[in-house]
């Protein structure tokens, strides 16, 4: 039975290791697409157009705001990050199961305007594990490590919006318990109406 994708949105905290856990889900199953947010922020050392973000000035992201190019968007500390529709709905049409990873409030907007996205969020086992993974980065002074765990505090009062709360605490189990939620999901009776009324429509016949 071919079926459409799924838009699955992932959030959690900095220094959750959720970008790990989507890099090896791409790389373990082939039915998975990440979808590639378009920035008005500088690149970083290493990223590239079109792999990591879509990286546009202001003046360009504001007109893919006015022509509805965006299934969301939102200004995070001074710059704009946001989805490009078509490359999502492209995606989804073909059957494969589209990720999105975004802050929280980007994941409200599109549960509002896409009741259907699956919502994924993703914690380490403790606060403590937290700093600890921030420490070890090595990429951050103090103030801003603290500035990521205040952060986090505020986040986890929106965790009970998420569909799902997903332990990140080793690699492997956390991205086959992510894989088999999402098969899970594509059985749920509202993805398989038109399946649904196939059948009914056959035994009818019969």
């Amino acid at each position: 039975m071919a079926h459409k994708g799924i838009l699955i949105v992932v959030s959690g905290f900095s220094g959750s290791g959720k970008g790990t856990v989507m890099k090896r889900l791409l790389e373990k199953y082939d039915n998975y697409a990440l979808s590639v947010s378009a920035t008005t922020r500088q690149p970083r050392e290493g990223e590239r157009e079109g792999r990591e973000y879509f990286f546009k000035t202001g003046e360009e992201f504001e007109k893919m705001i006015a022509k509805d190019e965006l299934i969301e968007y939102a200004k995070y500390v001074n710059h704009y990050y946001g989805t490009p529709r078509a490359y999502v709905e492209r995606q989804l049409a073909s059957g494969r199961d589209v990720i999105l990873e975004i802050e929280v409030q980007g994941a409200r907007k599109i549960k509002e305007k896409i009741p259907d996205t699956l919502l994924l969020f993703v914690t380490p086992p403790s606060a403590k594990e937290l700093r600890r993974r921030l420490t070890e980065r090595g990429t951050e002074t103090p103030e801003v490590i603290e500035e990521r765990m205040s952060r986090a505090a505020k986040e986890a009062e929106s965790m009970d919006q998420y569909d799902y709360c997903i332990v990140n605490d080793a690699l492997e189990e956390c991205v086959e318990h992510i894989h088999q939620i999402v098969q899970s999901e594509h059985q749920r009776c509202f993805r398989n109406l038109a399946f649904m009324d196939h059948i009914r429509e056959e035994l009818k016949g019969e």
